[in-house]
């Protein structure tokens, strides 16, 4: 299928990179294996994100620091900013065993840790509005699929698809959109939503001129781009990428 002209745009555009320290202050179970935590301090002033796929990088000391430098050398990773204000921040886990550095610090770290945040760099906002929508990903696409689901207007032709491994696991999203939730058990991440990326034909686009919005394991990419392909939706205004990928700790997600 060709690609049509689309009636809104990706707009990118570079950040005023800051680092900043913050603290942790709240945490709350969201699901079993999912979990909201609050970061708060003075340095968040003048936090900004304006686009909801944008990427921080968060730093996490294993024990306390005393300097700048000392946090900026702590292992990070990256996440999508959920919320934030003056002086706080809301950032989205999803934890899977207690591998790795984030989701062990984000399950148990008491509260009062230090923790360090860069960023974001640069920021890809939608200009425009799309015809319709379709949100899909795992886990670690909910806080990007959070803020684009805000951004749906009333009565638009959409759909979010979310994998996660059992019922039960599901989150509550804000939005009027009917979430569908896939279930993978004990099956490959990412196997489910790549099947049902994989069985969306031609004749299955959500509605016209649509915003596509893929991101889970990187062995989505590729059933994600032949949709985009089958839909003829043009892949400078859609986002398809590998937010990690298994077997690499230190994946980082392309901007």
């Amino acid at each position: 299928m060709s690609e049509t002209k689309s009636g809104f745009t990706i707009e990118r555009r570079g950040l005023d990179l800051r680092f900043r320290t913050a603290t942790l202050v709240a945490r709350e179970w969201l699901a079993p294996d999912y979990v909201r935590l609050r970061l708060s301090g003075s340095e968040l002033a003048g936090f900004d994100s304006p686009g909801a796929d944008d990427h921080m990088r968060l730093f996490f000391p294993t024990g306390p620091v005393s300097s700048v430098e000392e946090m900026r050398a702590a292992p990070s990773r990256e996440y999508t900013p959920v919320a934030w204000g003056s002086d706080w921040l809301d950032v989205e886990f999803a934890v899977h065993g207690d591998q790795g550095i984030a989701a062990p610090w984000a399950a148990t770290a008491p509260l009062g840790s230090s923790i360090g945040v860069g960023g974001p760099r640069g920021s890809a906002s939608l200009a425009g509005t799309p015809g319709s929508w379709l949100l899909a990903g795992d886990e670690t696409a909910i806080p990007a699929i959070r803020r684009f689901a805000a951004l749906i207007p009333d009565g638009a032709a959409a759909r979010i698809v979310i994998e996660t491994r059992t019922p039960g696991r599901e989150v509550d999203i804000d939005t009027a959109v009917a979430v569908e939730w896939l279930h993978r058990g004990a099956a490959r991440s990412g196997s489910m939503l790549a099947a049902f990326l994989e069985g969306l034909g031609e004749g299955d686009a959500v509605g016209p001129d649509p915003f596509v919005f893929i991101a889970a394991e990187q062995s989505v990419v590729r059933p994600g781009r032949a949709l985009l392909e089958r839909w003829g939706v043009d892949p400078h205004v859609a986002i398809v990428k590998g937010y990690w990928k298994r077997g690499e700790t230190e994946y980082h997600a392309p901007h």
